[in-house]
């Protein structure tokens, strides 16, 4: 299903200019969330939905379907999310940007993460309000030198992105997406396998006719991260050689020789769309909702906020599968150095450094990425106070060990959540049973108030995964109430 054909997210993208002003005037009962977490006994969001605001969360999803299925790699999600912030008034951020409060801005950090900005009446002093998460999900990429003839097949070698079972990505159908770079300077975009018409592409597993000697080992033993090399041609050449003919192929299509894949940036990802799950259509089963998920809320949640009192940011951020690492990673300096940047182009010349320190000092940040939801094919890591359930609305993660937000800002957290009347749980693993994180704690380190939340999902870091409805649309809610706080 394509935007030109999904409706809602195309036609909003293009014709208004306000993204989701169809669906931001819905809330939950008056009091409910807040009244049943005063005493911790909520029952399912679902329940308390009106059949105008159940239509509001399936459209919403729709939109989520739509986005999610061009939005495959943090590439892609960047591409998206610039046509999302210019149809929404947003410009890009330039060092004389005036700073007046309502100016709405976006600044792209290298095509792989990106700031969406809303100046604040308040001054910048005060602090500023951030709601960040990371758009990298797990998946397979190419080897800089990736391809190779065997058996009479051309493949590609892979390498891995953040934590997978290896055995759930063999036998799928596999996209190709991500870009190569020329020594002269120009960029081939490449996107293979999520048009219908597109041919796809397979790591072949044995079958159960030929795997004895197989069948005993382990998982871990049966198929090692150097197996997982796609099949992607299969017709030789006259000299007999399959991978010769691949070469030829990205010439004549692309202009790529096998020396312009060494400066290439390609990812395969699952090329199945996101559809409806369940026969109630309440879950969404997807490729990427960790954490593209939480990204598509973050910047659904800032584009009609109005004028805030304090300047809000949606900070979206690559690498985070595999440790917050590079320069589009929140390991990097790049947040303080935006907001340096809005200083420096309010203040001018009276610019200090001591200005930033204090800024992010004063400054609020929800971390927002999604967790194990409880699995009711092994809810055992779970203990049930503290499990977070689909459909039970965002989750406070509290780790305990000194991870956790200080107790004054989870307060603050719960106060805007149930006035707005977001509904909220909270999430804990079994001691020692289980373990993650977010991006949160680089924000941590400098000086800024960090609380992690997100939504439960099932099966995250798996080819196809798992979401209630309600639980995006509730994700979006709490992000909006913070920026509007």
């Amino acid at each position: 299903m394509s935007f030109e054909t999904n409706g809602k997210y195309f036609k909003n993208l293009l014709l208004s200019g306000i993204f989701i002003a169809a669906s931001s005037v819905v809330m939950a009962s008056p009091s409910q969330a807040a009244d049943c977490n005063d005493n911790m006994d909520c029952k399912s969001s679902w329940l308390s939905l009106s059949s105008d605001e159940k239509e509001t969360v399936f459209e919403f999803a729709e939109d989520y379907k739509a986005f999610m299925d061009k939005a495959r790699t943090e590439l892609t999600f960047v591409t998206e999310a610039i046509k999302i912030a210019e149809a929404n008034g947003f410009k890009p951020l330039r060092d004389d940007s005036p700073m007046t409060p309502g100016a709405k801005y976006y600044d792209n950090n290298r095509d792989r993460a990106i700031s969406l900005i809303v100046i604040g009446e308040e001054d910048f002093s005060t602090g500023i309000n951030v709601v960040a998460a990371h758009i990298d999900s797990p998946r397979l990429e190419l080897k800089n030198v990736p391809l190779y003839g065997k058996g009479e097949f051309a493949l590609f070698q892979t390498n891995y992105h953040g934590g997978i079972k290896i055995h759930q990505w063999t036998n799928i159908p596999l996209a190709i997406i991500g870009r190569v770079d020329k020594k002269d300077g120009t960029t081939v975009q490449i996107n293979i396998g999520m048009d219908e018409n597109d041919p796809v592409f397979v790591i072949p597993e044995v079958s159960p006719h030929t795997d004895r000697g197989f069948r005993n080992k382990t998982v871990g033993e049966h198929l090692k991260a150097e197996d997982m090399d796609p099949v992607v041609a299969h017709i030789p050449g006259p000299d007999g050689d399959v991978s010769n003919q691949v070469e030829q192929f990205l010439k004549s299509n692309y202009g790529i020789t096998r020396g312009d894949l060494v400066s290439a940036e390609l990812a395969l990802v699952p090329a199945m769309k996101s559809r409806d799950m369940g026969f109630d259509r309440s879950m969404v089963a997807a490729y990427g909702h960790d954490d593209r998920l939480a990204g598509y809320a973050d910047i659904r949640a800032i584009l009609d906020i109005g004028t805030p009192t304090k300047t809000a940011i949606a900070h979206l951020v690559d690498n985070e599968e595999v440790g917050n690492v590079n320069n589009t990673g929140a390991k990097s300096q790049y947040f303080s150095n935006l907001v340096s940047r809005l200083i420096e182009a309010k203040m001018g010349d009276e610019m200090r450094e001591t200005y930033v320190r204090r800024t992010l000092s004063k400054s609020r940040m929800i971390s927002i990425d999604v967790n194990p939801g409880i699995n009711p094919m092994r809810p055992s890591a779970w203990e049930p106070l503290n499990a977070p359930r689909l459909g039970y609305g965002v989750n406070l993660k509290l780790y305990g060990r000194g991870f956790n937000a200080n107790s004054e800002y989870i307060a603050y957290i719960r106060k805007t959540l149930d006035d707005a009347d977001v509904p909220w749980q909270t999430a804990t693993y079994k001691v020692g049973e289980a373990g993650g994180g977010t991006i949160g704690g680089e924000f941590a380190r400098q000086d800024m108030n960090v609380i992690d939340f997100g939504v439960p999902v099932l099966s995250i870091h798996t080819p196809y995964a798992v979401s209630a409805k309600v639980d995006i649309w509730n994700l979006y809610r709490a992000c909006n109430a913070f920026f509007k706080k």
